[in-house]
This record gives structure tokens, sequence and C-alpha cells, in this order.
């Protein structure tokens, strides 16, 4: 079986480390170098402290670092027509619209959320708002660990984007409501972030109607979900043309 050779963006970090454990048990790919600026060893592949320095030639990245890498990252992959899977969160407007535009050179795999079980929920989440259409409220919870920098979570805007897109992007975000002394406007979407603990990552989207509510909930319970689905998405990356992909494309195969 041939393996698909993974540079993990990010290797010494939390979610790197996770990576680098889940495609030890695969054998369809293998990790052949990490880029950190940690380049502390616990595994057999070496780690560089940027991608000049990097010798090997990798079929496809998995990046869980941060956005400040993102310029080095997509020169190199660019560069050196290497595909690349970005599951690190926090990314703004103008660094997206960049990822995209790689899209057009390399193939690129972008999600908010790696997890296959959120991506059920936002189909869920879609199913309900056309059945529901617009006579329920819809408020979205997220809930994340004291560590976690950005808020809403990307996955809360992810899932409040596919919302929207079935009410034809008629709704407007509402992330926090402290300093409203109103009441709340039929073309809302809440979105609310808690912060505590080593919470993996919880999302609930709430369906308030007429003297009835609707919860979809995801609850993740280990991060490795989050690298199962990195290292899978890596593996379908790696044979495909340049171009934008998603989960819900791999899933589709």
């Amino acid at each position: 079986m041939e393996q698909t050779k993974i540079l993990i963006s990010g290797a010494n970090g939390k979610m790197g480390r996770v990576v680098a454990a889940t495609v030890a048990g695969r054998e369809d790919c293998n990790v052949c170098a990490g880029v950190d600026l940690n380049t502390a060893q616990y595994a057999d592949f070496p780690i560089y402290s940027n991608f000049s320095e990097v010798t090997e030639k990798p079929d496809v990245i998995i990046d869980f670092s941060n956005p400040a890498v993102l310029d080095a990252l997509l020169d190199y992959c660019m560069v050196n027509g290497v595909a690349c899977v970005f599951a690190t969160t926090g990314y703004n407007e103008e660094q997206i619209a960049k990822i995209k535009k790689a899209a057009n050179v390399i193939p690129v795999f972008f999600s908010f959320n790696m997890s296959l079980g959120i991506n059920l929920l936002v189909q869920l989440a879609k199913k309900a708002v056309s059945i529901l259409g617009g006579q329920f409220d819809i408020e979205i919870v997220e809930k994340h660990h004291n560590q976690k920098i950005d808020a809403p979570s990307g996955t809360a805007i992810m899932l409040a984007d596919a919302i929207n897109a079935e009410l034809n992007n008629e709704y407007h975000y509402v992330y926090d409501r402290h300093s409203k002394r109103q009441k709340r406007e039929p073309k809302e979407i809440g979105m609310h972030a808690i912060r505590g603990g080593t919470i993996v990552g919880e999302h609930d989207v709430i369906f308030a109607g007429h003297d009835e509510v609707i919860t979809l909930s995801h609850s993740a319970a280990s991060k490795e979900v989050f690298a199962v689905g990195a290292v899978n998405a890596a593996v379908f990356l790696a044979k495909q043309e340049a171009g934008m992909y998603d989960m819900g494309q791999m899933l589709s195969q």
C-alpha cells in the first residue's frame, strides 16, 4: 500500500502530537516531518523550526498551528505544490480569502471543525431550518476549555453560516446581549461563548418556538476526533486536483 506522506504544521502542539499518534496507528499514511518553533523530538520524524529548513517531500500538510503561520505555510505549499489541510481556527476574513485563492494552485481542505459528528450536526441544523423556517428563534451556544483564544468558535460560525444560507442569508448574528436593552429581533442568530476548565468542545443549536424547544447537540470527549478527521482529510486530499474541498465532499466519495 502506497502511504501518504504527511507534514504536521504545529507538530509540538497538543493537536500536532495527537495527529502524530493517530497517524502512527494507520497503514495508509506516515508523518515524514514536522514544523514548530519548539523543535523537541518526540517521535521518529524530524521537526524543523520553519518551512525553509524542510528537506522531505510531503504529499500533504496538516496544519494545527496558529493563524500567524499562514503566509509562510501558503508560500511553501504553492512553491512546492503541496496540498494542505487547514485545521487551525481564528482566521480573519482576509486570511480566509488567501486560503481560497491558494486553492486555484493547490488542493486545499478547509473546515472550521474536523469532527464527523459536527459535520453531521451542520446537516441536521440545515434540515431543521428547512422544516421550521422562520417560526423559531435560533441560538447557538458553544463551550470550550479556558485556553481557547478565539470566540465565538469557528465551529459556531460554521453552524450559523450554514443555517443562514438556508434562510437566504437574511439573518444577522448577535454575539452578546449585555449592552442591548431591547427585545430580540426575529431575524437574529444569537451566539454565546463559554470558556472553562478542560472542555474539549460542545455545541448546541437551539430552536426556540411557541411552547416548544428543539436542541441539537454535539460534544467531543477528546481531541482525537479532530485528529482522525484531519488525517482522513489528508489522505483524501493527496489524491485530488487543485481546488477547495471540505468534509461534505470527502464524505460523499
